[in-house]
């Protein structure tokens, strides 16, 4: 493995896959690091990953270690590229030796959100008829919408936002869930027929975040990406990703979180459900957001006490036999 730092005067190189949203997102990130460093030049190198290339499978099935990451972790440990732009709900907890989480931004509003097709437009969640069709390919999301709405159908939907609307715009599907941080990204927050609360449904760890992933001992892209590094919406997902990791969860099992902060204490909610969705166990917990990944790997292990560690080994008993 060859690593070694960034030299001071060449350009800056990204990593991002190549999907729109991904690339609006690495946009965004190049246009605020070259407002606040003049002197630099930077430059995104597009990847696909095999999250992007297996489009006809359910992602619970191809197996979530790196799924959409790794092509772009493998060009920094080349150092073909200097960071990785992320989705940071796609970046596993644990990664490669020589890489690091440098960066978290800004986060946008994490909810899930319901996207209603023409047949039944101006309905929510509650008032959908009974067998309606709900795409999505998040068994977070599947399970806590059959734990609260057991009568609607769901059905695996897969491929980038505008492959996924189209489907749902042609009568594929009834509506779908999508995170709305990626439809307001895309300048699609029009399509949000209903931000769905988080009484019904836990987001996805870190989403709504992107995460800066470089070289750990690369100390001159260290200080160049902390300008953009939000530090409420980092704390707030170093308490998921350590509720995350302390699970030993993935996009394999349906894990789910909400964070908020209110001066110097922060809260968080942790849920983990069986996937038809009748087994679900949920709680809160709070404390100094100095102490966000203790925060989280408390209340993991909480719930794995009370019954969400034989949820998570059925789940994977049922993966391994698959």
């Amino acid at each position: 493995m060859t690593s070694s730092a960034t030299p001071f005067n060449s350009t800056v190189r990204l990593g991002s896959r190549k999907s729109q949203l991904a690339m609006v997102q690495s946009e965004w990130v190049k246009a605020e690091l070259e407002a606040r460093h003049g002197d630099r030049a930077f430059e995104i190198h597009e990847l696909s990953t095999k999250g992007d290339k297996i489009l006809d499978v359910p992602l619970a099935k191809i197996g979530d270690k790196g799924l959409f990451t790794k092509e772009l972790e493998d060009a920094m440990l080349r150092n073909d590229t200097d960071m990785a732009v992320h989705s940071l709900k796609d970046l596993p907890t644990n990664l490669p030796e020589g890489l690091m989480l440098g960066c978290v931004t800004e986060r946008e509003n994490p909810a899930d959100a319901l996207v209603i097709g023409s047949k039944y437009s101006g309905n929510t969640l509650e008032t959908l008829p009974d067998g309606a069709v709900i795409g999505t390919s998040s068994l977070r999301r599947l399970a806590q919408l059959r734990h609260h709405f057991p009568k609607l159908a769901f059905k695996d939907v897969r491929g980038n936002l505008n492959t996924r609307l189209k489907k749902l715009d042609d009568g594929e599907y009834d509506a779908l869930i999508l995170a709305s941080a990626g439809l307001t990204r895309l300048e699609m927050s029009d399509r949000i027929s209903q931000e769905i609360p988080a009484e019904i449904s836990l987001h996805a760890v870190g989403q709504g975040a992107l995460g800066i992933e470089c070289r750990l001992d690369d100390t001159v892209i260290l200080d160049i990406i902390q300008v953009i590094q939000h530090q409420e919406t980092l704390d707030r997902c170093l308490a998921e990703r350590a509720f995350l990791r302390t699970l030993e969860g993935g996009c394999q099992v349906p894990i789910g979180v909400n964070t908020s902060i209110e001066g110097d204490r922060l809260i968080l909610t942790g849920m983990v459900a069986s996937l038809d969705g009748q087994r679900l166990i949920r709680d809160s917990i709070a404390g100094d957001r100095k102490e966000a990944e203790q925060l989280g790997n408390t209340l993991a292990e909480d719930l794995r006490g009370r019954g969400a560690g034989d949820i998570l080994a059925e789940i994977l008993a049922q993966v391994d036999r698959s």
